[in-house]
């Protein structure tokens, strides 16, 4: 079946009008872009939302999160088609000169190409959040690869477009790049650069969106929001926002607090200085006076012969965090004498909180800390401090008075 102009239709409605042959024409390049207009509209409003509506009553959570990038997809499904029918039948509809007509072809092949780079551009979004879906997504990012897939697609593209202004082949536009190889190496060196960290990124499993990293050659302590091909976005804990390239990832070294956030406690750790001169062997009627004021010294066994003050509170506090309900006991869990120093014998006491939110730790790591100093004076311990000017002359003051 061969097809006719349109203008061959129109041209029998006209004839009988004056200047019948130039409002056919003008007819049936209306009639044409209403024609693709209509087309548009009708894929676009009617068809495609329809089977949208149909995949969506299928699995409305799966499908329903999906809408927007479906949204974009079917939009640019339906360009799609409306240059396709151009390009098909402009031949048979359009009227202009010779010269206008090719210009019409190019363009309509042109905006064929755009539109397809897109089209593909949203399948890969769609796969991309498809992706997102699944439980290890988060485990193993691939936003990078994504946006390098993305980039290649732009990119052939372009050599497409302009293979087709130039009317030569592809290859010949691709040969041309060879000359030019350094360039666009150096051009690209971010790019290629943080293509190879985003695999070796998701292929170890480094760091995924939500994990608390710190990079101190950044300033960079907080939460990442956003691991993209070139760049890394980390939102600290004071809410401003470090983008740290993704090959700095691998090329230098960072701290990933997940595998802490993933473990049974999150560590305290918290040393009392205590002064030297306070610490003596304690008589039998003050060790029963301590047994008496804490019920958890009289299960102590393995008295030593000449039990120090320190040595009793070490052991009260051992029991202290053993009975706290906020303290992993499951992980390590001692008090410890440091070495001794000029500022005093350091006491440390090493444990594991349940609760790993940072508010509930700071509060717990400074209740112990507290309760520690505030029980003390009951052992006859004296913590260490500075003397400061203020308190230099609150002493001469006292002396004065006296």
């Amino acid at each position: 079946m061969t097809l006719v102009h349109i203008t061959d239709i129109l041209d029998t409605w006209f004839e009988s009008l004056p200047q019948g042959s130039l409002l056919s024409a003008v007819t049936a390049n209306c009639v044409g872009v209403v024609a693709l207009l209509l087309l548009y509209l009708f894929t676009r409003r009617l068809v495609f939302p329809s089977i949208q509506k149909g995949l969506t009553k299928v699995s409305p959570t799966r499908i329903g999160y999906l809408s927007s990038e479906l949204n974009k997809v079917t939009g640019r499904m339906a360009a799609m088609l409306c240059c396709v029918v151009f390009i098909a039948f402009y031949e048979k509809v359009f009227v202009a000169p010779e010269w206008l007509m090719s210009v019409l072809l190019a363009v309509g092949q042109i905006v064929l190409i755009i539109v397809t780079g897109f089209l593909f551009s949203g399948f890969v979004n769609l796969a991309h959040a498809i992706y997102n879906q699944l439980r290890f997504a988060k485990d193993v990012p691939i936003q990078g690869i994504v946006q390098v897939t993305k980039l290649m697609t732009f990119m052939v593209c372009s050599i497409l477009i302009i293979s087709l202004i130039l009317d030569k082949s592809p290859t010949y536009i691709l040969s041309g790049f060879g000359a030019i190889a350094a360039v666009t190496l150096l051009v690209f060196k971010d790019t290629i650069l943080g293509l190879v960290a985003s695999i070796q990124i998701a292929a170890n499993r480094l760091v995924k969106t939500g994990d608390w990293i710190q990079v101190d050659a950044f300033g960079a302590d907080g939460e990442v929001i956003d691991l993209g091909l070139n760049t890394v976005r980390v939102r600290n804990w004071d809410n401003t926002v470090t983008t740290i390239p993704t090959y700095m990832l691998i090329s230098d070294s960072f701290k990933n607090w997940r595998a802490m956030q993933e473990s049974a406690g999150r560590r305290i750790k918290r040393a009392v200085l205590i002064d030297m001169h306070s610490i003596k062997v304690l008589e039998p009627q003050e060790i029963d006076a301590l047994k008496h004021e804490f019920s958890q010294l009289i299960d102590i066994e393995d008295w030593p012969d000449k039990t120090t003050n320190l040595g009793l509170f070490r052991r009260y506090a051992e029991l202290y965090l053993g009975q706290h309900p906020g303290i992993n006991k499951e992980c390590v869990m001692m008090v410890r004498e440091l070495a001794p120093a000029n500022y005093g014998l350091p006491i440390e006491f090493y444990c594991f909180s349940s609760n790993k939110k940072w508010v509930a730790y700071e509060h717990l790591q400074a209740d112990i800390l507290d309760h520690m100093l505030a029980i003390m004076g009951t052992f006859q311990l004296r913590p260490y401090q500075s003397i400061s000017g203020q308190l230099v002359q609150q002493h001469a003051n006292g002396t004065e008075q006296q």
